[in-house]
């Protein structure tokens, strides 16, 4: 089968290949099954093993870990949180809508308390985001959100906002007119820490299963090939593959993100370009960019814009866009010409999952033993493991303030049939896409993106 990471910059960086793991090879027993093989079944496994290590618990993974977005991201593990502030509101309140934020903000601190426990060297740099603001519009817009940030009850030590020079120290972009920052992020290598995750579940007698596909999920019990598992608790961990099992076609929708990396740049280089702690970076665009200066001296960037594929498809084929791939390096070389005509080195993709809402949720059902987290709308990376420490109060019962968030047991509504789910994502990344075009002509905020902030934004 192959490692399929291996086109990706972070499979070819992340040292030796581990050996594959053995697949289930018949019906099993266990207390914990684990279906997914990536952030959050790791988390949800190293946090269970060590509130219980007594608990039988199994991983199940179709392909090998991480194969999906866990392996493929940007490697921002930020405070982001995918679900808009008025739902958050909606099911709780304006403070715990507030605690839910305060929490993720602690969840960058925990990934790295963890790494250190653990001994993972997954390049962890707490160097903060830094959003630039490239045009009035931007500027107005990134203004507005750290006022609204403010008036929620985060202060200038969660978010604050950068003038023109301060905005160009940390980096060194065309047309910067301002900024925001936010210490609440950490850059790192994602398949360093999931293959650091794995080994260390494993060390405390989690097993793992690879090349395992999960055909089905039921009360107290999952199908494979190989047999059938049952156990206590089944945990559904499979975010964008969630659209793959035949009882939740269309709880998410798989969309895809795709990077670019460059060669590793020389020092000269890096002087002009900034970013010398390692921040996160963005801009204030409508189709979302995101980046970070990697540990042995690269640009890894990547960005929304390939389509939604129809019926919720997910194939190797679709890692590869040359058409996005292409715009990414131009839009890299626009915001930073410095860089003068860099090597590209590697370019790849993947899925990450959407809900209808928008919304992340994480939960169980006692009375089916069935839990599940996911919906990230691609801020995976930090919240995944807050995900893996509610899963894990929420199994054995523990006392816990992380059990109350107001996204634990949120169910989405599901995605509309095809052709109007297709029809849907599309138009509203070719809507995005012209409010861009738009704020360019006019230098005002565009109406577009007015008009489908309450379909997207609640």
């Amino acid at each position: 089968m192959g490692r399929p990471l291996s086109v990706a910059l972070w499979g070819e960086t992340a040292g030796d290949l581990p050996a594959v793991r053995p697949p289930l090879e018949g019906p099993a027993d266990v207390d914990v099954v684990i279906v997914g093989g990536g952030f959050t079944g790791l988390w949800t496994a190293y946090y269970l093993s060590r509130a219980d290590p007594a608990l039988r618990i199994a991983i199940l993974e179709a392909e090998t870990v991480g194969f999906g977005a866990s392996g493929r991201n940007g490697g921002w593990c930020s405070a982001l949180f995918p679900t808009p502030w008025k739902r958050l509101v909606a099911r709780s309140s304006p403070a715990e809508a507030l605690r839910l934020h305060r929490e993720m903000a602690a969840t960058v601190r925990e990934v790295g308390r963890v790494l250190t426990a653990e001994g993972i060297d997954a390049d962890y740099a707490p160097g903060g985001t830094v959003v630039l603001a490239r045009s009035a519009p931007q500027w107005r817009r990134l203004s507005e959100e750290v006022a609204t940030a403010h008036a929620r009850g985060l202060g200038e030590d969660d978010l604050r906002l950068l003038d023109r020079d301060e905005a160009r120290s940390r980096l060194a972009a065309t047309d910067v007119v301002g900024g925001t920052f936010t210490p609440h992020c950490a850059a790192i290598h994602p398949v360093k820490l999931v293959r650091g995750l794995a080994d260390a579940v494993e060390r405390a007698g989690v097993r793992i299963h690879e090349s395992t596909r999960v055909t089905a999920i039921g009360p107290g019990h999952v199908d494979t090939p190989a047999g059938r598992v049952r156990a206590g608790i089944v945990v559904r961990a499979t975010e964008a593959w969630t659209a793959r099992l035949p009882a939740t076609r269309r709880a998410i929708a798989p969309v895809y993100s795709l990077m670019v990396a460059t060669e590793p740049l020389s020092a000269e280089a890096w002087e002009s370009i900034g970013l010398t702690d390692r921040p996160t970076f963005s801009d204030g665009r409508h189709v979302v960019i995101y980046g970070q200066r990697t540990a042995d001296g690269r640009l890894a960037f990547g960005g929304r814009g390939a389509p939604y594929h129809w019926a919720s498809r997910i194939k190797p084929s679709y890692d590869a866009a040359p058409r996005v791939h292409a715009l990414l390096r131009r839009t890299l070389t626009d915001l930073l010409p410095q860089l003068g005509a860099p090597e590209f080195t590697h370019a790849w993709g993947g899925s990450l999952g959407i809900a209808r809402d928008w919304a992340a949720s994480v939960g169980l059902d006692r009375s089916t033993g069935q839990a599940w987290a996911g919906g990230y709308v691609g801020d995976g990376v930090g919240t995944t493991n807050l995900a893996g420490r509610t899963l894990a109060d929420l199994i054995t019962g523990a006392s816990s303030d992380l059990t109350t968030l107001p996204w634990v047991d949120h169910r989405s509504p599901r995605w509309e049939p095809e052709p109007f789910r297709w029809l849907g994502i599309n138009a509203g990344l070719q809507a995005m896409r012209l409010a861009d075009a738009e704020e360019r002509v006019t230098r005002r905020p565009s109406l577009v993106a007015r008009a489908m902030s309450p379909l997207i934004h609640g």
